[in-house]
């Protein structure tokens, strides 16, 4: 608990990996050095990141040309039991609706699109 007035600024609610997802989730077909650029990360950690998204499930990457496109798992399922049951799809949802639509349970919008692509 903080007592001198100051309150604490060095965490966040978002893990870097839902952060990336999300991003992807956006534009399927981003480079991962505007992934980097945006949270703050090097482009090696966002790679590490993807590499991880893939192995889990999470997303799959293709090659299109010179570039990767990256196709998100709409129904894999959260890994930590506090999220059981919940699918990727329910988080970015939750990450890509406008704060006031936020409060909706609807399940279309531009996050089902871009988790489809």
């Amino acid at each position: 608990m903080e007592t001198n007035g100051e309150t604490r600024t060095t965490w966040t609610f978002l893990t870097n990996h839902a952060r990336v997802l999300s991003l992807i989730a956006r534009d399927p077909g981003v480079r991962l050095r505007d992934v980097a650029t945006a949270c703050g990360l090097t482009e090696r950690a966002v790679q590490a990141i993807v590499a991880d998204l893939e192995a889990g499930g999470y997303l799959t990457r293709s090659r299109e040309g010179r570039r990767n496109r990256y196709r998100i798992t709409p129904d894999t399922l959260l890994r930590h039991p506090a999220e059981s049951g919940r699918t990727v799809a329910s988080l970015l949802g939750l990450l890509q609706d406008s704060p006031a639509a936020g409060s909706r349970d609807d399940t279309s919008g531009p996050h089902r699109d871009a988790a489809a692509h």
